[in-house]
Formats: C-alpha cells, sequence, structure tokens
C-alpha cells in the first residue's frame, strides 16, 4: 500500500451508504497506515470513530488519545463522553469536566451542552440549574438559524424544549421538538449512528408526552412509540407493501420487518433494510403508513 492508494480508500470510504465488512477492514487497514506514515491525527479520529461506531471502546480511547495529543478538536471533545459514559467500563467525571471544558473553551458547541448537562446533573462540578439554562439559552442563539443536519441543533433544541416544557410553554417546547426532529432525521438518514438513534428515541418519547400521537399521519420515527407495545403496522415503499410488526418475547418486544425479525426495538432501528439500504437512509421514501393495530 502507498500513502496515496491508503488516502483513496478513505476518501471512497466516506462515499458507501452501507459499507460490508471488507470495506470496513480495507478502511481500517488504511487509516493504520496513514497513522503509521503520515502521523495524521485526521486518521487517528478517523479510526477511532469508527471503533466507537462499532462500540470497541477501549480502541477508540487510544485513537481519540493520539489525535487529542495532537490537538484534534474533536478528539478531545470525544474523550468526554468516552469518561461521561463510561464506555470503557468506568466513568470519571473529572476527565470528562477536563475534556469537555477543554473542546469548549477551543469553540466546540458539542461540548458546551455536555459542560452544560454536568452543571444541571452535578456531575464533578456543584449542581447549577441557573448556569445550564444559561448555556442552553446561549447556544440556542448561535444555532436558531443553522440548517446543518450535523450541527448540534437537535441536542441543543431538544434541551432547551424541556427547559419550556418545564415552564408551561408547551407550543413553543413542540416547536423546538419539531425541528430537532427535523434536522435529526436527515443526520440519520446521511449516518445512522447509533447515538443520534438514542436521541430520537427519547426525542420521540418527550413529545409524546406533550403531543399524544396521531396514528393517520406518522412517519417512520413514531414507531419508536408504536413498536414499545405490541403493533402491526405496513407502509409502502417503490409501490411495494411492507409489514412492522411489535410482538412480547421474553419480557421484552421483538420487532419483525416483513420475514426477518429483530431483538429489539433500537436493534431495528440500527439493522433493518430494504433492497440493501438501512431503513433510516430509506426514511423519505417510505409511503402510506397504516397502523393495523396497536396496544397503548
Amino acid at each position: 500500500m502507498t500513502v496515496m492508494e491508503a488516502r483513496r480508500i478513505r476518501r471512497d470510504f466516506y462515499r458507501l451508504t452501507n459499507p460490508t465488512e471488507e470495506e470496513r477492514f480495507a478502511f481500517t487497514e488504511a487509516l493504520e497506515y496513514l497513522i503509521c506514515e503520515t502521523k495524521d491525527p485526521g486518521a487517528m479520529l478517523d479510526l477511532g470513530s469508527m471503533y466507537y461506531e462499532e462500540r470497541q471502546f477501549s480502541l477508540a480511547l487510544k485513537y481519540y488519545e493520539m489525535a487529542a495529543a495532537c490537538g484534534d478538536l474533536a478528539a478531545i471533545s470525544n474523550l468526554g463522553y468516552i469518561w461521561y459514559y463510561g464506555r470503557t467500563g468506568e466513568k470519571d467525571y473529572e476527565k470528562a469536566y477536563h475534556y469537555f471544558d477543554r473542546a469548549r473553551k477551543m469553540g466546540d458547541l458539542v461540548a458546551a451542552y455536555k459542560v452544560a448537562d454536568m452543571y444541571k446533573n452535578g456531575y464533578y462540578v456543584e449542581k447549577d440549574p441557573a448556569k445550564y439554562r444559561a448555556i442552553i439559552e446561549e447556544l440556542y442563539r448561535k444555532l436558531k438559524d443553522e440548517h446543518d443536519p450535523f450541527a448540534p441543533v437537535p441536542e441543543v433544541f431538544t434541551r432547551l424544549a424541556k427547559i419550556r416544557s418545564e415552564d408551561g410553554e408547551t407550543a413553543e417546547a413542540l416547536r423546538l421538538y419539531d425541528r430537532a426532529r427535523e434536522l435529526l432525521s436527515r443526520r440519520i438518514q446521511a449516518h445512522p449512528f447509533f447515538g443520534d438513534l438514542n436521541i430520537m428515541k427519547w426525542m420521540i418519547a418527550d413529545m409524546d408526552r406533550l403531543r399524544p400521537l396521531d396514528t393517520k399521519t406518522i412517519g417512520l420515527y413514531d414507531l419508536y412509540a408504536l413498536l414499545s407495545a405490541p403493533a402491526l403496522v405496513r407502509f409502502s415503499f417503490e409501490q411495494t407493501r411492507h409489514e412492522v410488526e411489535a410482538a412480547e418475547e421474553d419480557g421484552g418486544i421483538a420487532v419483525r420487518l416483513d420475514e426477518r425479525w429483530f431483538r429489539s426495538v433500537d436493534d431495528f432501528f440500527l439493522k433493518a433494510e430494504l433492497d440493501g439500504e438501512k431503513l433510516t437512509m430509506r426514511c423519505e421514501e417510505l409511503r402510506e403508513w397504516e397502523v393495523l393495530s396497536w396496544t397503548k
């Protein structure tokens, strides 16, 4: 392999919508080669992010630390996530705060709302609801006109929506949730990361508490609410009808898309495919939703 070949593999990988295991392996080898030969912190970050997405968190930590040592902002922020959530088996809020606050001071908006979370929850720092609100309000002012789905708009808007809801401003909270859902759906459509799917799941639950689900006007992500109990739903894709069923199994809910079963709702959203593409990537192509049965 040469540096030029490794860079080509890296570039081509990001054009894939549903890479195979072989393509992932080639991508990993290319990044490892670039790290060895060029000491490129971007390659370190990319490899760490791939391992994070695959839940190989010890390897993610290794490469994030390498990139952070080179001053990579995203890697510094991502190390905060490693320690905040205890991804390698141990939570360390002091380390999490250190990395998030360092990234925040470098201008990272993602790290800024995580610092806010630490003030809200009293993790490492004293609990300070007023400081939490102030940081989120400031981030909203910076992001209110942002249209990039990869900007932290959904994360900030959902936090502000909860604040507005607690203040009794239900209409404004729902407006913020609707905007967050739109942008997050576009982000997931481009790249179905498990963390973003979790944000969508929690958002749907919050929205459902404020505005009961209208089964006549549902979309893909309303299945988070529908499939939490036994249900049967149909939809169309390219003039073919498909069926989604939620059924009780071993104390939980298993989900079926046509003939394939998934062990949970989360597993369904992460793995379900139509014609070789993730269902989440087909989101805007799914039509004629019909709820045949639903146990609320």
